[in-house]
């Protein structure tokens, strides 16, 4: 498998471990967040980088060879206008833009609600929080499979995942308290 630097790394490692994975945007929705992002309010490329990275709790980063295209093609189809302004380009919503994101408002409202999900993943692609994926994923494994063979009894095992829930808990606690 060829090695990967930074985050896609990180994120092939989080697909691995059966965590979010897979691709943040689907089709068409990366143009559609852009979009939804310039309606709110006027902004340039590198804030519209950062509003996506801060909306996902940084688990998504979207790069400059996805996003200036995107917003090029926007300005093309008549939903964005564009200014410089202090060296910066300027994206704003024409009426045709934001005629197209109330449009799509029910797409635009799935992609921030998934955002926020994944916002709420994020502590689990610190790189010290990947290493313990495989013995939560083997921990996990062990108790569907407990249940599925109808070897154990479903409370006994969920006491047993509540235990090492609190367990772990404790020592979150106990590291706030020495700082």
């Amino acid at each position: 498998m060829p090695r990967h630097h930074g985050r896609y790394r990180r994120l092939s490692r989080a697909h691995r471990m059966g965590g979010l994975g897979g691709r943040f945007f689907g089709p068409g929705e990366v143009r559609l967040a852009l979009l939804a992002l310039v309606v709110e309010q006027p902004r340039h490329g590198y804030e519209l980088m950062k509003e996506l990275e801060a909306r996902s709790g940084g688990v998504y980063r979207a790069s400059a060879g996805s996003v200036y295209p995107t917003l090029q093609q926007l300005e093309d189809e008549g939903l964005l206008t564009s200014e410089t302004s202090d060296g910066k380009r300027v994206y704003r919503a024409t009426e045709a833009g934001l005629s197209e994101v109330e449009d799509e408002d029910s797409a635009v409202r799935s992609i921030w609600r998934r955002a926020e999900r994944w916002g709420d993943w994020g502590f689990a692609f610190h790189p010290e929080a990947l290493e313990i994926a495989r013995p939560a994923q083997r921990l996990m494994k062990a108790a569907f499979r407990a249940i599925s063979r109808d070897s154990a009894d479903p409370d006994r095992v969920c006491e047993i995942l509540d235990r090492a829930r609190r367990e772990i808990r404790r020592l979150n606690e106990q590291a706030r308290e020495e700082d």
